[in-house]
């Protein structure tokens, strides 16, 4: 889509962001879901855009910039996104995520990660399209009771 305008998040754009989340999940979004998109803006190195066409919210992606850990160099995690499912299979998600690459270059980061459930083929399908493959690490997970 050429008349969609990606740009850097704001905290006005959580409620945006929020139903979003809604609408792709159908379920209702926590307040503390909010909370966390806006505190996203105020991070140092916050790596988080929205797209908008006709000055609506059709996007987002919510990235996160880490420096060392577990034995890797600085890296960029992409941690959650969504497109409007009205808006879906036109370029957005593609769009958002060629910027964080971008993004990411400019700040001399190589490696840019997410997590995706093995079974969400299309997330999964999505980031295969983007060039994503395995990595080396394995997930681990602990429920407290």
């Amino acid at each position: 889509m050429k008349d969609i305008l990606i740009r850097k998040l704001k905290a006005e754009d959580a409620e945006h962001i929020s139903k979003i989340y809604a609408a792709i999940t159908q379920t209702p979004v926590q307040n503390d879901f909010i909370t966390i998109i806006k505190e996203q803006v105020e991070r140092e190195e916050d790596a988080s855009f929205i797209a908008e066409l006709n000055g609506h919210v059709v996007g987002y992606m919510i990235s996160i910039v880490i420096s060392g850990g577990f034995g890797i160099k600085k890296s960029t995690w992409i941690s959650n996104m969504g497109v409007n499912p009205k808006f879906m299979g036109q370029g957005i998600g593609e769009s958002l995520a060629k910027k964080i690459f971008v993004f990411s270059r400019e700040k001399g980061i190589k490696d840019v990660y997410t997590s995706v459930r093995w079974d969400s083929p299309d997330l999964l399908s999505f980031f295969k399209t983007l060039g994503f493959d395995r990595s080396n690490f394995i997930n681990l997970r602990k429920i407290l009771e």
